[in-house]
C-alpha cells in the first residue's frame, strides 16, 4: 500500500530564526521549517514554497517518509508533523519534520480509503446511504511497514450496519494505537443508513399574521438599526487600534 511514490525536498540549512526572520522568508517565496528528532539536535531549514505548495496536492504526502536534501549534501528522512498555513491565502507559513530512526516506531495519521461504497449490500440492494465518520486513523508501526493509506472494504455493509476500528484489516506490522487504550476508544469509522425523508411538516414555517406581522416588522427594524449603529463604532474602534498596533 505504500506505493512507488518518493518525496524529496531541497533544503537550506539556516541560523537567522525568530519571527523577523521568518517573514522575510515568506516575502521570498521561502518557507522557514525545522527537523528535530533521531538523536539529534533541531535543525532550521528553509524550503522553496512553490515546491512544497506541489508536494501538497498529493494526499500520500502527509503519510508518506520524505528525503530532505539539506545543502544539497546532506539527506535526512523525516515526516511531516506539522503545518501551518495562512487562514485564507494558498500560503504556507511553517512546517515542522521528525526525523526517522529504522528501528524505533512511527505514529502517523494514515487516510481511510473506503472502497465499494456503490455496490455495498446496503446502497445497491436496499437504497441506503454511506456515511463516513472517520476519515483517518493514528497507527503506530516501524517506517518500513508505514502504509500510503488503509482501505476499508464495504461490499458487505448493509443498512443499520457499522464497522468500527476493530473491524479494518490492518497491513504486516501496523497497529491502530486508539485500541490499544481499550474497548471504549473502538470507534466507528463507517455506517450504512436509510436516507432522511423530508417531509411537508419539515417544509411549514410559521409565518405571523395581520398586526403580529407588523410589530415582527417594525421590531426587526429598529433592532437592524441599533446594532448597525453599535456595529460602527466597534468597528470604528477595532480599526483604530488595529492601526495603532501596526503604527
Amino acid at each position: 500500500m505504500s506505493g512507488d511514490i518518493e518525496f524529496t525536498l531541497e533544503a537550506q540549512s539556516r541560523e537567522d530564526v525568530g519571527k523577523g526572520a521568518s517573514r522575510r522568508l515568506r516575502r521570498e517565496k521561502k518557507v522557514p521549517a525545522v527537523v528535530y528528532g533521531g538523536g539529534k539536535d533541531a535543525q532550521s531549514l528553509t524550503l522553496n514554497h512553490n515546491e512544497v505548495w506541489r508536494k501538497l496536492q498529493f494526499e500520500a504526502f502527509f503519510s508518506h517518509i520524505i528525503t530532505l536534501e539539506i545543502d544539497g549534501k546532506q539527506k535526512q528522512q523525516a515526516i511531516v508533523r506539522d503545518l501551518q498555513r495562512h487562514p485564507f491565502k494558498p500560503l504556507i507559513g511553517h512546517m515542522d519534520f521528525q526525523r526517522i530512526v529504522a528501528d524505533q516506531e512511527l505514529q502517523v495519521r494514515v487516510p481511510l480509503h473506503y472502497m465499494n461504497e456503490e455496490e455495498s449490500v446496503g446502497v445497491r440492494m436496499n437504497g441506503g446511504e454511506i456515511s463516513h465518520l472517520e476519515s483517518e486513523v493514528l497507527v503506530g508501526c516501524l517506517p518500513k511497514h508505514l502504509p500510503e493509506y488503509i482501505e476499508v472494504d464495504l461490499a458487505n455493509l448493509d443498512v443499520g450496519d457499522t464497522l468500527h476500528m476493530s473491524d479494518i484489516q490492518l497491513p504486516e506490522g501496523v497497529r491502530l494505537v486508539d485500541l490499544d487504550h481499550g474497548e471504549e476508544y473502538d470507534r466507528g469509522i463507517v455506517s450504512c443508513h436509510m436516507p432522511r425523508v423530508t417531509t411537508e411538516e419539515d417544509l411549514e414555517v410559521e409565518e405571523p399574521e395581520g398586526e403580529e406581522a407588523a410589530e415582527a416588522g417594525e421590531e426587526a427594524g429598529e433592532g437592524e438599526e441599533a446594532s448597525g449603529d453599535e456595529s460602527g463604532e466597534e468597528s470604528g474602534k477595532k480599526s483604530g487600534d488595529s492601526e495603532s498596533e501596526e503604527g
